[in-house]
């Protein structure tokens, strides 16, 4: 009897199971569930939480209020929730239309093609994201950098409706949370509204998503093992797009706008001589010289010497100029008669496009000299005489390994003490020295700031800026070095000057002395320094070496 009761319960569960897994199956197939209805969470004040739901909710309270550099946004928030039922329809709409092209490579595709994916719903809701604190770094750069703490739980509605055959299958998206604290960089700042014209993402840490999956009203979700798996996965999907250094880059504007060309190389300029120039004086000859600028800059044009009553002058002298567009940027040829009363007459100009050199290899040039550069001129065919020229374009080396630590783009030293690529720099460059500009400095007369930059013997000023303690500038100066600056110290110097007459004509408002081995050794240095003899004052300085 035992024996058969034992062998009964086997067929019976045996029975059970196929008629549960039949009936299941037929169920899941051709049941049509309905959406379960969202309702809006129940809130209640503080003061009627007990003990327990007040610990649980440590976890919840805004960074604004655990750490003091965050900011408080209260108005950012009003604003989302104000304008939260527009933005969930213009989010929707760019959803429908960016996953369009995406979904139609997967339909007809297969053994049993998908015939039709179709959002049967999509909405976010009726609750925003939460901006629970937001921090703006200071940085001496020309971007701005902030970190908003971003928490969503949410209450949308997003239902897909995938068929295959007869089969109709509804896929919906219940519970979505997220949590992220997204790093967003404004750059470059321009002078063209939204006087930004990238924004860059990346986030800093994997973000917290949850969220339930239901297919024809089934939790998948709740499958054993399967919620941590998609966890993982979608961490570590979202960590290969925009976890740092990685980023997403939204253009805005056109990046040209406001932005200032860096130096890229150096054009060696060798002026050797010219022949057949024409008679200026009345002796039938002339005092020829030559000035060299590059187009788009607005530094003093390179000079060589006077040559005397000559009409064939030769000058072998070199000169160094700094190249910022290589495939742009022309450089100007002007022979001058010098004269001792009045103007100077000129004898001739030509053009030579940068882009026509290779680089690193001299290239010899014998230019006709011309009028002017006015095609329809009648007078430009006149013969004006030649000058030969000797033009080797040298560009800077690769500066990527430059190390940045410590505070946003702060460089520091290397460690085994070599510049680039691991060694000592030895070869020529040239030093880039931008003053951006002051703060907090303040003459005991007047305050007409101007900033006073001394190197190896060499003086350059920046212009006057009347009537403020906080002086902007953004002036660069250049100065060409054939070794690099190691043991080298620069002099910088913030004085004021009255605009009229007075006893007080100059004062200081405060001087710094910067090593420049720093500057040699990581490339590049964009700091503000404490003014010495000055209470509070500042002056910011961007310092480069390039090695060509």
């Amino acid at each position: 009897m035992g024996f058969l009761g034992i062998f009964l319960g086997i067929i019976g569960v045996g029975i059970g199971i196929v008629i549960g897994l039949v009936l299941g199956f037929y169920l899941f197939i051709y049941s049509d569930p309905q959406n379960e209805p969202f309702e809006d969470p129940i809130v209640k004040p503080i003061s009627e939480l007990d003990t327990t739901s007040l610990q649980d909710l440590v976890p919840e309270i805004p960074l604004w209020l655990k750490n003091p550099d965050y900011d408080r946004v209260d108005w950012l928030n009003t604003f989302l929730l104000n304008m939260w039922p527009y933005l969930d329809k213009a989010i929707c709409a760019a959803i429908r239309q960016t996953t369009e092209p995406i979904v139609a490579d997967y339909v007809g595709q297969g053994h049993r093609p998908i015939e039709a994916i179709t959002f049967e719903t999509l909405s976010l809701g009726t609750l925003p994201p939460i901006v629970q604190g937001i921090k703006v770094y200071e940085t001496n750069e020309n971007q701005l950098v902030m970190e908003p703490a971003i928490k969503w739980a949410g209450n949308p509605n997003i239902v897909i409706v995938v068929k295959i055959s007869f089969l109709r299958i509804k896929i919906q998206l219940v519970d979505l949370q997220v949590f992220a604290v997204p790093r967003v960089t404004l750059k470059p700042l321009v002078s063209a509204f939204p006087c930004f014209a990238n924004v860059v993402v990346s986030l800093l840490e994997k973000p917290h998503v949850d969220f339930g999956l239901k297919v024809l009203g089934g939790d998948v979700m709740s499958i054993p093992g399967l919620y941590p798996l998609v966890q993982d996965i979608i961490k570590k999907e979202v960590a290969k797009l925009y976890l740092w250094p990685q980023t997403l880059q939204i253009p805005i504007l056109d990046s040209s706008l406001g932005a200032v060309k860096k130096p890229v190389g150096v054009l060696h300029v060798k002026v050797i001589r010219a022949t057949k120039l024409m008679k200026m004086d009345i002796l039938g000859l002339s005092d020829p010289y030559v000035k060299l600028k590059l187009s788009g800059e607005m530094l003093p044009s390179k000079k060589t010497t006077i040559k005397k009553k000559t009409l064939n002058p030769v000058w072998n002298e070199t000169f160094k100029l700094v190249v910022k567009d290589p495939q742009a940027q022309t450089l100007q040829v002007n022979v001058f008669d010098w004269d001792k009363v009045g103007s100077h007459d000129r004898l001739g100009m030509q053009v030579v496009p940068l882009k026509i050199l290779q680089p690193n290899e001299t290239k010899e040039l014998t230019l006709d000299l011309l009028k002017n550069t006015n095609v329809t001129d009648p007078l430009k065919k006149q013969q004006r005489g030649q000058i030969m020229l000797e033009v080797t374009y040298a560009p800077f080396r690769e500066d990527s390994d430059v190390v940045v630590t410590g505070t946003l783009n702060t460089p520091t030293k290397k460690e085994n003490g070599a510049g680039f690529g691991g060694e000592t720099p030895i070869g020529a460059g040239v030093l880039l020295v931008t003053v951006q500009g002051a703060e907090d400095v303040e003459g005991e007369h007047h305050n007409n700031p101007y900033a006073v930059i001394i190197f190896r013997g060499e003086t350059k000023k920046t212009k006057i800026i009347r009537k403020t303690r906080d002086p902007k500038w953004n002036e660069e100066f250049q100065f060409m070095l054939e070794e690099p600056p190691i043991h080298d110290k620069i002099h910088i110097q913030i004085m004021s000057k009255r605009t009229r007459m007075s006893f007080y004509a100059k004062e200081s408002l405060g001087h710094v002395v910067i090593n420049l081995a720093d500057v040699v050794y990581n490339g590049r240095i964009n700091n503000k320094f404490h003014l010495i003899d000055s209470k509070n004052g500042l002056v910011h300085v961007e310092l480069r070496w390039r090695e060509t």
